[in-house]
């Protein structure tokens, strides 16, 4: 089963996923796209971590995700990708690059074995941007959430730590 898991800030939408993965009866692998640019984002990776059941696996890839994903997805595992935006962030600078990993990431998701949980901010409910680049990133993940929500069994909409599941296919 492949889930996307939408949310903002701070809305409780990484520790819906972890919940969802501990309950799922596989072995977690946890997929971290973040890199500690700065001593603010160490903290919240740190954070991160904590909360984690020791047992879990973690493969840690800020750009090569679909290859990351490729690598580690098998029928007994569940995968937890958290999350999406700071890949994107990662990724969105170099446009070759961008490019080719958005169609690889979509390409691969449908033919992976086993669980995945794919976590996102939503980021396209607010203000619109000032920046070129900042306005590009917000259409950019709202574009990709489209395709993954396409691709995903179940996407599920977090605020305040309630989520709301916006589209379920029963198997």
């Amino acid at each position: 089963m492949k889930e996307l898991i939408l949310g903002g800030a701070r809305s409780g939408k990484s520790a819906l996923a972890e919940r969802l993965a501990e309950s799922s009866g596989l072995d977690v692998v946890y997929v971290a796209t973040a890199t500690a640019g700065d001593a603010e984002m160490a903290g919240r990776i740190a954070h991160h971590q904590k909360r984690r059941p020791a047992k879990w696996g973690v493969v840690e890839e800020p750009r090569q995700l679909a290859a990351a994903l490729q690598v580690a997805a098998d029928p007994g595992r569940c995968l937890l990708v958290d999350c999406l935006t700071l890949w994107l962030n990662n990724v969105i600078a170099d446009d070759a690059l961008f490019q080719r990993e958005r169609a690889a990431l979509l390409e691969t998701l449908p033919g992976l074995p086993g669980r995945i949980i794919l976590v996102s901010n939503e980021v396209g409910m607010g203000i619109v941007p000032l920046g070129e680049l900042s306005r590009r990133f917000c259409d950019e993940a709202g574009r990709l959430h489209q395709d993954l929500a396409q691709l995903c069994e179940r996407v599920t909409l977090v605020v305040a730590g309630l989520p709301l599941i916006l589209k379920e296919h029963k198997q």
